[in-house]
């Protein structure tokens, strides 16, 4: 009885002992996200796509013979929360990169705390061009999404489509990707439609609960159509409380908005009421409303749907899917687990994603990502808006 005992101790102390070395083993990945409050609604599909990756690439034997580990922690949107959150796990966890972040108030944060500690940072989503500008782009920081000029460029092109609009006005968060965007489409614009006047610019704070304010002083000064740069949860408020007051009757539903409200997120925490007839945009529509869906995608989405257990993929898990890949075949190509390594071999890799190649840029380190734009239509197939005939835009960008 004693011997069964003392066997099955040492059984358990071998079994925990492969498990705790497997565990130190593994290639850690620190992923600050929001996963609480207004902007959760992106964040948790960005990680849920980052976990889907790290599945099928450890189900494969993972990165040079080493498993991958996410450790995720809640960076609730805010900026000084991303960047404790950063240095507890380099510090605590001695995680071997970071990857993560949503806002453009956390991601420039979180790129000081890799600079100082010289570790690779990917941030999937943030667009503000100070991210990776002159001043502020070091070996260390990647960015997966273009840029707020970008993002601006496409939506000045839609704008200029509307023939006898003469008067524009703008509504961003008060931030810097609010204000990056919006100055990024009024420079387009000016090029594209010199006829167009700016009329107006509002710019609420992010998670503002109340837009009632800004709504009925942008409706004061009668503009023909509106570019906007809300997003999520901020999205949805808005256009609740702006359906009741005429706001988007008053523009026949000429609003453009870059902040991937043409998502199935968005679309689904609006239902009915959602606007039809806005341009909207998405990193991924997820339901082509056109046909023209890669095959890649179709398999990425299947495969994200029985990890996720939902009845409609998430737009946004394709950032955090992406991302993982990216670092992966970073690593490969280092050929070791250095971030100095890895940060070379990312620069000028171009990777695979499910709608099609990417490349980070030698000199940006941010990839030319266009995203998919259409007109928000009603389907009878789905009981939420989608992006009929998405299509990539812009089609090219020289300066990235």
């Amino acid at each position: 009885m004693r011997l069964g005992v003392c066997l099955g101790l040492a059984l358990g102390v071998a079994v925990g002992t492969s498990v705790a070395a497997q565990a130190e083993d593994a290639i850690k990945i620190g992923f600050p996200i929001p996963l609480s409050g207004p902007t959760a609604v992106y964040g948790k599909p960005i990680l849920a796509g980052a976990e889907l990756a790290v599945q099928e690439i450890n189900a494969k034997g993972g990165v040079l013979g080493r498993k991958l580990q996410i450790l995720s922690r809640d960076s609730k949107a805010n900026a000084d929360e991303a960047v404790r959150l950063s240095r507890e796990l380099i510090i605590k966890d001695n995680v071997d990169f970071l990857l993560g972040t949503l806002t453009s108030a956390e991601a420039p944060a979180v790129s000081t705390v890799a600079k100082e500690n010289k570790i690779v940072f990917i941030a999937p989503a943030s667009k503000s061009t100070i991210l990776t500008d002159a001043a502020h782009i070091h070996p260390y920081i990647f960015r997966l999404a273009s840029n707020t000029d970008v993002e601006g460029l496409a939506g000045a092109t839609l704008m200029a489509k509307f023939q006898d609009v003469k008067t524009v006005a703008t509504i961003a968060p008060d931030y810097a990707y609010g204000h990056d965007s919006a100055t990024a489409f009024i420079a387009a614009l000016k090029k594209i439609r010199p006829d167009i006047q700016i009329v107006d610019q509002q710019w609420p704070k992010l998670g503002e609960p109340d837009f009632t304010p800004f709504i009925n002083a942008q409706m004061s000064k009668k503009p023909d159509a509106i570019y906007c740069s809300l997003f999520a949860g901020d999205f949805v408020t808005f256009i609740k409380q702006a359906a009741p007051l005429g706001y988007l009757k008053a523009v026949n539903n000429r609003l453009v908005d870059g902040g991937e409200v043409g998502t199935p997120d968005a679309a689904q925490g609006l239902g009915s009421d959602y606007p039809y007839g806005i341009w909207a945009n998405a990193y991924d529509p997820v339901i082509w409303g056109g046909g023209n869906e890669p095959p890649e995608h179709k398999k990425f989405i299947d495969a994200l749907k029985a990890y996720t257990k939902a009845e409609y993929a998430s737009g946004w898990s394709i950032a955090g899917y992406s991302m993982v890949d990216a670092l992966a075949e970073g690593i490969k190509k280092a050929g070791k687990v250095d971030s100095d390594a890895v940060s070379k071999a990312l620069a000028g890799l171009t990777f695979d994603t499910p709608v099609g190649k990417r490349t980070f840029s030698e000199k940006s380190h941010e990839t030319f990502a266009p995203e998919f734009w259409g007109v928000m239509t009603k389907d009878p197939a789905y009981p939420f808006a989608i992006i009929k005939d998405p299509q990539p835009l812009p089609t090219n960008f020289a300066t990235n």
